[in-house]
């Protein structure tokens, strides 16, 4: 997958149960949006939502599944469990929570990454990291690429955000990775996704710009308001 993203916008098709939007229907239509204004990849959470966007496009997808666990802050592609749905999805690529947090049911980062790199080996893996301490570990690991996902959602990295200091993240975590690191998080407008490319991001993922409607709507009401 990751030779058709470079240097391309992935669009992040996801709507949570709580979502107006949640319905693999729905989801497909939003990656066939997505295809149709040029993204080359898709971003998409849970098995079903991925088989009906696969139905639907032919773009590659990084495949997610975001389940709470009572022992741990980690949702995203968790356990080995997440990776088994994800196979079976069809997904190029998996994403995971790639933090040094710890994990449902004691099970480690190592193992689901050597478990889907013997048995899988066709399958790429991203790593969502938060810190350069994670994306370091991630690449250690064996991860085929890193995306900045979950700067700013960890308890260390809480409020923070990928384009403050003028993109000081990003470019701490490009100076010091060598395999391809993925822009993620909080990134609005072109104009945003066009400052990291040019940092030398290997490819940019946009969700809640391209596909929620509700936050959309929010920046626009904040941004009238008291006129």
């Amino acid at each position: 997958m990751l030779n058709k993203i470079k240097h391309g916008l992935v669009a992040s098709c996801q709507a949570l149960e709580n979502e107006p939007l949640h319905s693999s229907f729905i989801m497909s239509k939003m990656a066939l949006a997505a295809k149709l204004g040029g993204a080359v990849g898709i971003r998409a959470n849970s098995k079903v939502d991925i088989i009906a966007i696969k139905q639907e496009v032919s773009l590659p997808v990084v495949g997610i599944v975001k389940r709470d666990y009572p022992d741990s802050d980690v949702f995203i592609t968790a356990t080995k469990k997440e990776v088994d749905e994800l196979i079976e999805s069809g997904c190029e690529m998996i994403a995971m929570d790639a933090t040094l947090r710890k994990r449902p049911n004691g099970e480690q980062l190592k193992d689901i990454v050597d478990y889907v790199k013997t048995n899988h080996p066709h399958i790429e893996l991203m790593a969502d990291i938060s810190t350069l301490e994670d994306a370091l570990e991630a690449e250690r690991l064996g991860f085929d690429c890193v995306s900045t996902t979950l700067h700013g959602y960890t308890n260390e990295t809480s409020g923070c955000k990928l384009y403050e200091n003028d993109f000081e993240f990003m470019k701490i975590i490009l100076n010091n990775i060598r395999i391809p690191v993925i822009a993620e998080g909080n990134i609005i407008t072109p104009e945003m996704a066009k400052t990291v490319i040019s940092l030398g991001a290997y490819s940019v993922v946009v969700g809640g710009a391209i596909s929620r409607p509700q936050q959309i709507t929010s920046r626009f009401v904040e941004e009238i308001k008291g006129v």
